[in-house]
Parts: C-alpha cells; structure tokens; sequence
C-alpha cells in the first residue's frame, strides 16, 4: 500500500529552482564571455553574468540561512549505512528493474550517495564558485587596495568549478530519470510529494 507524504518543502522547492535558473543562466552567459558560444553579445552576457551571479550569492545566503536553522542540515550529513546496496543498483540493479534500496522520507530524503555529492556541492563547490566570482568581479578594487595582484589562478579555480557543476547538472539530470516513472522524481521537485509504500 502507498500513501502520499510531503518531502520537499516550500522554500526547499523554490531555492531548488530558483537556483536552476541562475545557474543555467550562468552556465550559458560564463560559456559566451570564454568565447565558446554566441548569444547575447559579449557585453550582455557580461552584464547577464554578474547579475546572476550576486542573485547567486544572496539565494546561497538565504539556502544556508534555511538549512542552518531548520535543521534540514541533518539531511546531508554523510552516512555510510546502506552504500553497498545503493551502488549496487546505480552499477547494475538499474539496468534489470531491480527497486531502488533507499526508500526516501521526510527525515532521510537523500540516499548515502546522495548526501556525499550534496554536501561536496552545496557546502563546498558552491561557496568556492561564489567567493571566486566575488573576488574576481572586484579584483580591480582588491588590487588597488594591495590585496591581491593576479587573477590568473583565481580564474581558474572559477571555471573549474563551473564545468564541475556542468558535470553535476548532466549526472543530475540523468538521475531524476530513474525513479518509479520518468517524471517520478521531476513531480517530487513540483509538487514536494512523494508516493511511498507503508
């Protein structure tokens, strides 16, 4: 027997795609200013690019003030029990229909593999992409103030960091195609249900 439960709140569901949107804008505008696409115009992307990316910083802000003080940070904590299963079917169960080991609820949302990509992303990969940007939008200030004279490695920690969270975004993507129906996981992210077996 299933019943339907909430497991994506309402602010968790807006900051996912708001996030989604920026980043993707980012993506697309920091791919034009490299020269390896033709959109906007250089000049728009630029501009695009900055804006997004202090919309960026302020909804990172506002997603850290969330999970800090609702307690949703229990979510990512890393948990090994249970990893060999969940490997086992991303490594071969997926591929003969066998059902998934993690059953998802409201406190364990997130499967062991989960919470080891989420955390590396969301506290981690993300601070650095936005610290990153901030010192690179402000590096003529910075240098005028003697506090920094180059930009050549910062850029490239920023642009590792943007194909890293390409590389998320496709394995991501791939991911949410995996749930009970193609759309399962996609649904879960719209509505914030969930159908679970008792």
């Amino acid at each position: 027997m299933k019943k339907t439960i909430v497991i994506f709140k309402r602010f968790e569901r807006f900051w996912h795609w708001a996030q989604a949107l920026l980043v993707l804008m980012l993506i697309v505008t920091g791919l034009e200013v490299h020269g390896v696409i033709e959109l906007f115009g250089f000049n728009t992307s630029s501009s695009l690019h900055h804006f997004s990316g202090f919309a960026w910083g302020v909804l990172v802000i506002l997603i850290f003030t969330w999970v800090l003080t609702t307690g949703e940070w229990k979510q990512f904590i890393p948990d090994m029990k249970g990893i060999d299963g969940v490997l086992r079917f991303y490594l071969y169960g997926v591929f003969v229909g066998e059902p998934h080991p993690h059953h998802m609820s409201p406190e364990s949302k997130f499967n062991p593999l989960q919470r080891i990509a989420y955390i590396g992303v969301l506290f981690v990969l993300i601070p650095v992409q936005v610290i990153t940007g901030l010192i690179y939008f402000f590096f003529p200030e910075l240098r005028a103030a003697g506090i920094i004279d180059q930009i050549g490695t910062i850029a490239i920690i920023h642009t590792f960091c943007a194909y890293t969270i390409i590389a998320f975004l496709v394995v991501h993507l791939y991911l949410i195609t995996l749930g009970e129906k193609l759309s399962s996981h996609m649904k879960a992210m719209v509505t914030g249900k969930e159908n679970i077996k008792e």
